[in-house]
């Protein structure tokens, strides 16, 4: 039996390896962002201001539960590097004359942090040099507050602050087209225009004391210096994401494992009472020589034992290879100094109390009824089966069964109980293929939504204030320029009763052409005239509803407090928005026709000449192109997902050759003396693997349409505990999925069926046929 019980270790050890996969990846990204953080003084708060004079920062330090803080310049530059003609931008800051910041400390990959110097030194992101191949020495045009500079490379450099970079205005990572540069700080702040002030300071709390105390007191010393208000770590950008990660690692440890560990438990069951059935003169003898209930019973339960302890040595071994191999992935998306590989030795204990806990459970009854089994009982053979005709006879009689395909019905419909665990054995087997495989069309349709139909610009250019409409005209009549829209954007934070949520607000036109919201079935949403559309996911953490008023804080300018109505809510894949028509903003604002982004469609041959013109174009901020994003997606977010979704593919694979290979071998070992009569009474050896393996096919044609729904129902049960503000994965099961879980199934019953006909081929018919004593 070493091949059936090595096919059900392998579903286990899918189970095991899954579970691993995902604990050492979320335990390993934990330790290292802890570690990361503590080395290098993580801030706990984060604000923003327009100007505040430095003096304000003794009074900062001085505020109750302040432990440690540093004041910077901030800024954002265009960059022009050599043989790129795309526009680039960077986001500045400052590092004090004496090198490291007390907060958010820099981690040295090589050379040294900026220096005072006449000619203006600058570290950069490791992400940003890799990305341009920059080395020490290497220097770059910069526009820094509209005057351009020559920066020289002295360093290279990660940032806790900085382990996901994302450029304003987007959504996704673009290593080639934005950066994060460190200067020393009098040189920025007097490229800024920013002596004897700052714009920027980030501080830790001391332990025990109540972050917000701190951000309310903070937010009445800097309210009158154009403060955005303070926020804490866990809404400041790049956390969140590596937290929103971290979580759905820790969500795909328990969910693919569960369902993993379910079929093992049910296989276990079903191949341990089959087994048990075919050994019961064994058990017989066994009894009549005296061995006891408990040793029958622990000698079964050894077998089980041994059969988890296999899959669990191969499950660990798996799933920490696979979970090193895809931590290695994440260090080329995150971005820290090096991945602590951790696993707790508490997970390893539990998961090994669970493999083994769920091989007993599931051999349990069956073990139990063999201990119990009397000995006169025992060796008694089993009664002849009472044959008669079946429903599906009867039902059609117009079909003449021949005698082969007469005894593959009625062998099933004479015993339901088996044949309905061995349908959904297989459905099972389908399911988890399906759910391994559904995501690859999820992501594509992600795509397809976000790039192609609700994303039609080619260039979006955020600019550095908001300008009057009129300002576009410029824009469009210039060479390579097809068509130009604007928009309005302001970050806010959205307020109903307890709950708060830092967004941004986008004042859409209601005759937007290249820019849209849709609902989930891709059709275009109108904008209200009044009050604001949210996406569910907001709306849902926020727990509003359509008619429900929300106060809108906004984060810039004269920081207005709205109320506003929820005029609609929708559904987006990527981001979490909140829309309203650009004509209602710009009244509540109270400011006038504004737009800080600009929208354009490009003539592809002309695109450097724009690039150009908008790189020596005062005002924008920085740009980003459509294209780009979609590369970035997939060298980012989609290459870690649908790794992990390969794996989980494959293993699923695993589980489905071991539900079908098992369902034909104890099939086999069962009708053994039945095959082997037919054979001496004439049949041949292809009608005997008729009957055989045709059982199989019914199994297959009843299971693989209820795998089918099973599947499309845990893939709903995945996407909502998958999702996150980054991405929400839509539940999209395609006739390809379906046909590649069926394609997988029938492949594996085709091998097992070869292994089973070869099987009967070497049948001794004797041993078989020898009587029962």
């Amino acid at each position: 039996m070493r091949g059936q019980l090595l096919a059900i270790a392998l579903v286990i050890a899918g189970g095991v390896a899954v579970c691993l996969l995902s604990l050492v990846n979320y335990t390993s990204l934990s330790a290292t962002r802890e570690q990361y953080y503590q080395e290098h003084q993580f801030a706990d708060v984060f604000v923003s201001v327009k100007r505040a004079p430095r003096q304000l920062v003794q009074q900062a330090a001085s505020l109750p539960g302040v432990a440690r803080l540093a004041s910077r310049v901030e800024g954002t530059a265009k960059l022009t590097l050599p043989d790129y003609p795309e526009p680039v931008s960077a986001h500045l800051v400052s590092v004090p004359p004496t090198g490291q910041p007390r907060v958010n400390q820099l981690f040295l990959r090589e050379g040294r942090l900026p220096a005072p110097s006449h000619a203006p030194e600058v570290s950069i992101i490791g992400s940003f040099a890799d990305a341009h191949q920059l080395r020490l020495d290497d220097t770059f045009s910069a526009i820094i507050n509209g005057r351009k500079q020559t920066l020289k490379v002295v360093g290279i450099v990660e940032s806790p602050e900085f382990i996901y970079v994302i450029p304003p205005g987007g959504m996704l990572p673009d290593y080639q087209r934005f950066g994060v540069l460190w200067l020393n700080q009098e040189t920025l702040a007097a490229a800024m225009d920013m002596r004897g002030a700052f714009n920027s300071l980030v501080l830790q709390v001391t332990p025990g004391h109540s972050i917000e105390d701190v951000i309310d007191r903070l937010d009445r010393l800097l309210a009158r210096y154009g403060s955005t208000g303070a926020f804490a770590r866990h809404d400041q950008f790049s956390h969140q994401f590596l937290s929103d990660e971290l979580e759905q690692l820790k969500a795909m440890a328990v969910i693919f494992p569960a369902i993993f560990m379910g079929v093992a438990m049910f296989l276990l069951n079903v191949v341990i009472t089959r087994l048990i059935n075919t050994q019961r003169e064994i058990v017989a003898i066994l009894k009549a020589f005296g061995y006891s209930n408990w040793q029958i019973g622990w000698h079964y339960s050894q077998m089980v034992l041994a059969i988890a302890l296999t899959g669990l040595a191969i499950g660990c071994f798996s799933g920490l290879w696979l979970g090193h191999e895809l931590g290695e992935l994440y260090m080329d998306y995150y971005r820290f100094p090096s991945l602590l590989f951790r696993i707790d030795p508490q997970w390893l204990v539990l998961l090994t109390l669970i493999s083994l806990a769920v091989a007993l459970l599931g051999g349990w009854r069956s073990i139990r009824s063999a201990a119990a089994l009397p000995p006169a009982e025992a060796m008694r053979p089993e009664g002849p089966a009472r044959y008669h005709i079946t429903p599906p006879e009867q039902l059609l009689p117009w079909i003449r069964f021949r005698q082969p395909s007469r005894m593959i019905v009625r062998q099933l419909s004479r015993k339901p109980g088996r044949t309905t665990l061995s349908v959904f054995g297989i459905a099972m087997a389908t399911a988890i293929v399906v759910v391994g495989n559904f995501q690859f069309s999820s992501v594509s349709l992600m795509v397809h939504t976000q790039f192609a139909r609700v994303q039609k610009q080619d260039l979006t250019a955020t600019l550095t204030d908001p300008v009057n409409p009129s300002a576009l005209f410029n824009m469009a009549r210039q060479n390579g320029v097809r068509y130009v829209e604007g928009r309005r954007s302001a970050p806010v934070e959205l307020v109903h009763e307890h709950r708060r949520w830092r967004t941004v607000l986008t004042g859409m036109p209601p005759d937007a052409h290249l820019q849209f919201v849709v609902d989930r079935n891709l059709e275009n949403v109108s904008l209200p005239p009044a009050g604001l559309l949210l996406t569910d996911f907001l709306a849902e953490s926020l727990g509003v509803r359509t008619g429900d008023s929300v106060q809108v804080q906004v984060l810039e300018g004269k920081r207005p407090v709205l109320t506003l109505v929820v005029a609609g809510i929708t559904s987006e894949f990527l981001g979490v928005g909140a829309y309203m028509n650009l004509n209602a903003m710009n009244r509540a604002l109270r400011e006038g026709p504004r737009v800080n982004q600009v929208l354009m469609n490009l003539v592809p041959e002309q695109s450097n000449t724009v690039y150009q013109s908008l790189r020596d174009t005062p005002g924008i901020m920085a740009t980003n192109l459509r294209q780009a994003m979609l590369d970035s997606f997939f060298e980012t977010l989609a290459r870690t997902f649908l790794t992990y979704t390969s794996i989980i593919s494959l293993l699923g694979g695993i589980i489905a050759f071991g539900v079908i290979y098992n369902t034909a071998r104890i099939s086999l070992a069962e009708r053994g003396r039945d095959l082997a009569s037919l054979r001496v009474l004439g049949y041949s050896h292809n009608e005997v693997a008729h009957i055989l393996l045709g059982e199989l096919a019914i199994l297959l044609l009843l299971g693989i349409p209820l795998g089918w729904a099973t599947g499309f129902g845990l893939a709903g049960l995945v996407v909502t505990a998958l999702q996150t503000e980054l991405y929400r994965v839509p539940v999209v099961v395609t006739g390809k999925t379906l046909a590649l879980a069926a394609s997988v199934v029938v492949l594996s019953a085709l091998i097992s069926g070869f292994i089973t006909w070869w099987r009967l081929r070497r049948l001794d018919l004797v041993a078989v046929l020898k009587t029962r004593e």
